[in-house]
């Protein structure tokens, strides 16, 4: 196994630092979801850090099952390999896209789309038809590169990570939660269907859509059948807005920010709710109900500057801008940090999300 699972998170390692076991919350974010690569690739790089459990959806379901099939084929060498080939790929496969930001791009909205003639013509054609009328053979690419760099059969035979997937159950608006055993290349898509661009994904029966509505992502999976009670928030979208949008499409992305972090919000709210009954002492140990310590990796700054349309920009140098960010990002908190795990949280809930 990839892990020890301590009750105390910690497990003494012969002539070094101690190995201190968290579990790992991925956010949904288009493109943006390089960022989280980097913050993977500096903590596989670690081996202070273990990691127990990983909750995501949409491109943080795609990093989740990445890392997970890696290790299980070849330990973290092989999750920094595999995370590394899907994305190089996916830049790649950019160089010969129609969708390219043009230079009044470049000059004027931080790496996004909006002047591209390609993308405008997409905006304007995805809100008069849907996916049902526009792609009736339901085509993904995404498909075939999950498909090229993704062992499901490694990931669901012996996964050294526990990864818990979220969709979004178009019929009943709920949540489903997709256990490690479940996870194939349909729960993956379901996870990453933004409705607007492809068809919902049928599992069992049931239609499916990007995860990220109602949960970005769940939390309580980590907390219930993770032993670890460190869990370490990759923060794609920003919580904050660094000006009030006036254009029709920063209008729109501000709205999805706003959903796509509201589910994490309660959910950070009723821990705050439990860690504050744990201070006080009034939750006894046989309740079941373990002591939480919550984290976050982050660049709000770098992410509230991004243009909206920038979450279609797969350019290389746009994703390894991301990555470089994210392996930053991960070296701070581990400095600042690494000490703190297994003791206490080092974000205030309360400031950060209520």
């Amino acid at each position: 196994m990839f892990l020890p699972h301590p009750d105390s998170g910690d497990d003494a390692r012969d002539g070094g630092a101690p190995m201190k076991t968290v579990t790992l919350a991925l956010q949904g974010g288009g493109t943006h979801g390089a960022f989280t690569w980097g913050v993977l690739d500096r903590l596989l790089e670690d081996e202070r850090i273990g990691i127990e459990g990983i909750s995501a959806t949409s491109a943080g379901a795609i990093n989740g099952a990445l890392l997970v099939c890696g290790l299980a084929q070849d330990g973290r060498r092989g999750a920094r390999e595999v995370l590394g080939r899907f994305w190089s790929h996916l830049g790649g496969a950019a160089r010969f896209s129609p969708l390219q930001p043009t230079p009044l791009d470049r000059l004027t909205t931080r790496w996004g789309l909006s002047y591209s003639p390609v993308y405008q013509f997409a905006e304007a054609i995805v809100r008069l038809f849907s996916p049902y009328q526009l792609n009736p053979l339901d085509i993904n690419p995404l498909r075939v590169l999950l498909r090229a760099v993704i062992d499901f059969d490694a990931l669901r035979r012996n996964p050294p990570v526990k990864l818990f997937v979220s969709a979004t159950n178009v019929r009943t608006g709920k949540v489903r939660i997709f256990d490690p055993h479940e996870i194939d290349e349909d729960v993956i898509l379901a996870a990453t269907s933004l409705p607007h661009l492809f068809r919902a994904v049928e599992i069992g029966g049931e239609p499916y859509w990007d995860g990220g509505y109602v949960a970005n992502p769940a939390i309580y999976p980590l907390v219930r059948q993770c032993r670890s009670g460190e869990v370490v928030i990759v923060q794609v979208n920003p919580i904050g807005a660094r000006e009030v949008p006036w254009a029709a499409d920063a209008i729109l992305h501000r709205i999805n920010e706003i959903s796509f972090n509201s589910s994490v919000m309660r959910e950070m709210h009723a821990l705050a709710f439990i860690s504050g009954l744990f201070d006080r002492g009034w939750v006894h140990r046989l309740a079941g109900i373990k002591k939480t310590h919550i984290h976050m990796i982050h660049a709000e700054e770098l992410m509230k500057d991004l243009h909206a349309s920038s979450k279609f920009n797969a350019e290389p140098a746009f994703l390894d801008l991301l990555f470089e960010a994210g392996r930053v990002q991960a070296e701070r908190w581990l400095v600042r940090h690494y000490d703190d795990l297994g003791k206490t949280s080092t974000i205030d809930v309360n400031e950060v999300y209520l």
